[in-house]
């Protein structure tokens, strides 16, 4: 084929063609080679969007025990241990983060339903990726909650009852 080509287009012998052959077994590397580039930018967006997402949660848990710190004071006062305080905090950082991926299930779910009902086009969310999407969203909530729950813990009890 490589002969033919370069005889119709008159290529001299010995120099480089002034065409190109591509097989199938080409045309599909180049095509996983795009999927492998957009799955990369995608995780690295994914990252980035959850990053700033954690950031955004341990500021409002900081909050939250600056807001809570005579709260937090007479709790310690009456006998709670840091450990209890900590947990207190992480899961309230968890199950914020937790019902926020819940609310973002739904939503994506319905935007399924509507595409599906819309314009006929098959699509579901697995069930795999649904949990997946609980599990990190929750994640998240425990590794950025880790700080202002040990933050909230190591308040002494005195000073955080004189706190105004």
């Amino acid at each position: 084929m490589r002969e033919v080509l370069e005889r119709r287009r008159g290529v001299p012998f010995g120099s480089k063609d002034n065409f190109s052959i591509d097989t199938a077994e080409q045309t599909v590397a180049e095509f996983h080679n795009i999927v492998q580039m957009v799955y990369l930018a995608m995780v690295v967006l994914s990252s980035i969007g959850l990053l700033i997402g954690g950031v955004g949660v341990m500021n409002i848990m900081l909050v939250s025990v600056t807001e809570r710190t005579r709260e937090i004071g007479v709790r310690k006062a009456i006998g709670a241990k840091s450990k209890d305080i900590t947990w207190q905090f992480l899961l309230e950082a968890m199950t914020l983060t937790g019902m926020g991926g819940l609310i973002a299930l739904i939503l994506v779910n319905g935007l399924v339903l509507l595409i599906r009902v819309l314009l006929q086009w098959p699509g579901v969310v697995p069930v795999w990726a649904a949990m997946t999407g609980i599990a990190v969203s929750v994640c998240i909530g425990l590794i950025f909650g880790v700080w202002p729950a040990m933050k909230a813990a190591k308040l002494d009890p005195v000073e955080a009852l004189r706190y105004e």
